[in-house]
């Protein structure tokens, strides 16, 4: 397993990565970050990848490199990683500066790619399912912190999966301050019934996820009806199936949320029919790339 960190451009081991401790990302978490997943080694869905990151930034107003150099310093750094696949995590932070919360002070906004081998999820977690717990943290309200902007602040995400993990469960699924189902720790959501789609709209307040719109295109290309729209756990006691969705989970059963059993307990024909087209879709892709 190989893992190589770069830099500024500059490429160094993991053990020797080094940032300042007065960094913003560091000190604030004030920084936008991505991760882009290869197939076949070649990596995917870059560009749904950067026009989010450049989203977030503009969000922000954090100065990003120029995006083609992002692109080039992808493309390389997995190639001198040299892994079968590789997990790349791109990284820009406000830079360094004084002490202080004023974001204008800040310098040398820092770009770092960290790549390692991929680590794919445990066979048993697609065939049998996870399980999600209903945390008591909510998914943060937009108007303090919008969970549309992929920043390096994950607490509340953090918090969320320990009191999970805590209670035996894999994941959690995060309810807004109004009630409404947001999405997972690290993942969008997705529930049907009765061979339709349904997922949270955009407004509930979640993360615009890379995943979670190539689903709804392949569901549109299948003939499968997705409808985004409001959700709330009382729509689970009719839901035949649960999924997440994510660069890494790809698209992952769910078989229990909290106390509440999905379906007959165990993943469903539609969750393995979109994983097979979204890998389907991934190696295509590449494969058009690498010609």
């Amino acid at each position: 397993m190989s893992l190589l960190v770069n830099i500024n451009g500059k490429y160094c081991k993991g053990d020797q990565a080094r940032v300042s401790v007065f960094d913003r990302g560091f000190l604030y978490g004030d920084s936008v970050y991505e991760v882009v997943r290869t197939y076949g080694g070649i990596p995917f869905a870059v560009s749904e990848h950067l026009d989010r990151f450049v989203r977030s930034a503009a969000r922000l107003e954090i100065q990003l490199p120029e995006r083609s150099w992002l692109e080039e310093q992808i493309d390389e750094t997995i190639k001198a990683a040299g892994n079968p696949e590789s997990y790349c995590r791109i990284i820009v932070t406000r830079g360094s500066g004084p002490i202080t919360l004023d974001p204008t002070v800040a310098r040398n906004p820092m770009t770092v790619l960290i790549v390692k081998e991929l680590e794919p999820f445990a066979d048993w977690m697609y065939t049998q399912g996870i399980k999600v717990a209903i945390p008591t943290i909510r998914r943060n309200h937009p108007a303090a912190l919008d969970p549309a902007i992929k920043s390096g602040n994950y607490l509340n995400s953090v918090l969320a999966l320990g009191e999970a993990k805590r209670a035996g469960f894999d994941d959690a699924l995060l309810l807004g301050t109004q009630g409404r189902i947001t999405e997972a720790t690290s993942a969008n959501v997705f529930l049907c019934r009765q061979g339709t789609l349904y997922t949270p709209t955009l407004q509930t307040g979640i993360l615009q996820g890379v995943t979670r719109g190539l689903i709804i295109q392949i569901a549109k290309q299948l003939g499968i009806e997705c409808k985004e729209c409001d959700l709330y756990l009382e729509d689970l006691e009719k839901t035949d199936e649960v999924m997440l969705t994510g660069t890494l989970k790809e698209v992952m059963p769910v078989v229990q949320v909290g106390q509440q059993t999905i379906g007959d307990g165990s993943p469903g024909p539609l969750t393995h029919k979109l994983k097979q087209s979204l890998r389907t879709l991934a190696l295509a892709r590449v494969q058009a790339r690498s010609n």
